[in-house]
């Protein structure tokens, strides 16, 4: 005997019906007042900025008038040959250091870790007034045959401003190299030794190439960092741009008005760093992603696609 269907929270007969009559449900987005209060207290904000800047006592017409003068052109040049050789330094000897700490040997390992802490702890200022004036404790440098000088003679603005900058750098990147040496799998070291490989040869075959996706993004940072910290060396008195600038502001008499320009070139230079940081990491991503993410000019040029070939409505 068949058994008795329930039928208490069955819905009535029409219930279906007039669902289907009453078409799809209009759904009604909730209003964030909040978002356009903020919206309009940010951009009164920036208004009131922006007027108080254009009713200040600044010749802004003197700014796009030496912003491509001579003595400003080679102070970014040089600021970018210090960024470059700086961070060149800086990286290698970061490598070697981070190798270091990672040894087994104690010696190295405490060597490492001591030059580590000492440039770490220290301001890249005193340093730099350090390298500058070592001609106290150091009179001459003697190499034997190979170059002899006077320390005045040797240190010059440039190396001071180098050694300071690089081997400061050098504490930094050790610490970001071990990170990223130590991020790779031990897996993957134990099986390049199981084929035959030498310890440098894994390293440079198999740990360094993966421990880039983890150095790459810190070392951006570094960077352009390192091209902002490039003015401390107004100290040791290297022309780059902060002191051309001044140079300028000098002879003209627009002091706040070439603190801008330099301003705007620096904007200009950590921009152009930073779209080289993105590649490079969506580069070394390649083989952590199955599908690496649209770009910048691929999203502006699927936006320009889609409106203008608009999607036909069905």
């Amino acid at each position: 005997m068949p058994e008795p269907i329930d039928t208490t929270n069955a819905a009535p007969a029409g219930t279906v019906d007039s669902i289907k009559a009453a078409g799809t449900i209009k759904a009604v987005p909730i209003r964030h007042y909040g978002r356009w209060v903020s919206a309009v207290l940010v951009l009164g904000a920036l208004a009131l900025l922006v007027h108080a800047f254009a009713r200040g006592r600044v010749d802004w017409g003197t700014v796009p008038a030496y912003f491509f003068d001579d003595l400003i052109l080679r102070g970014v040049g040089n600021t970018l040959l210090l960024t470059v050789a700086a961070m060149l330094l800086g990286v290698v000897l970061g490598l070697v250091l981070a190798v270091m700490r990672l040894s087994s040997n104690p010696v190295t390992n405490s060597v490492a870790w001591g030059y580590i802490w000492f440039f770490r702890g220290t301001p890249v200022y005193v340093q730099l007034l350090v390298w500058f004036n070592l001609g106290l404790v150091f009179q001459y440098v003697d190499l034997g045959p190979v170059y002899r000088d006077q320390w005045s003679d040797f240190m010059t603005p440039f190396l001071a401003a180098l050694l300071g900058l690089g081997l400061n750098e050098a504490a930094y990147m050790a610490e970001i190299c071990r990170a990223g040496l130590q991020a790779v799998d031990e897996g993957q070291t134990e099986a390049a030794h199981a084929l035959g490989m030498s310890r440098g040869k894994t390293l440079r075959r198999i740990v360094v190439p993966q421990a880039m996706r983890v150095i790459v993004p810190p070392t951006g940072n570094e960077v352009v960092n390192m091209l902002k910290t490039t003015s401390l060396v107004v100290a040791v008195q290297y022309d780059e741009l902060l002191r051309s600038a001044q140079n300028v502001a000098q002879t003209s008499g627009a002091t706040a008005e070439m603190l801008f320009l330099a301003a705007g070139w620096y904007l200009i230079l950590t921009t152009v760093f930073s779209v080289g940081q993105y590649y490079l990491e969506r580069r070394y991503a390649r083989g952590s992603l199955r599908a690496l993410p649209p770009t910048p000019w691929q999203k502006v040029r699927t936006a320009l696609v889609s409106f203008r070939r608009p999607e036909v409505a069905r």
